[in-house]
């Protein structure tokens, strides 16, 4: 089965080798067929601390690396900035 790869935004980089990263989806509402934004928020491994607040990054699912951290920064969103 393939790992899920995500985009999204990096909103914190405060903690060592992990940063936040901020998901947002969108979709159309069921009953009101409006286009709705839902968005949610990841802890990821950022081995070297290359990631900066505001960089778009894509981020992969991974075997569990703490109690909350369960995705890897990929190094080629995080080379790109």
């Amino acid at each position: 089965m393939p790992k899920r790869v995500l985009q999204g935004t990096v909103v914190s980089d405060k903690n060592d080798k992990t940063v936040v990263v901020l998901v947002e989806r969108r979709f159309t509402h069921p009953l009101f067929k409006k286009t709705v934004r839902r968005s949610k928020k990841y802890k990821a491994h950022d081995e070297g601390n290359l990631c900066k607040v505001g960089d778009v990054v894509s981020i992969e699912e991974t075997k569990p690396i703490s109690k909350d951290k369960t995705w890897i920064v990929l190094q080629d969103g995080a080379a790109a900035h």
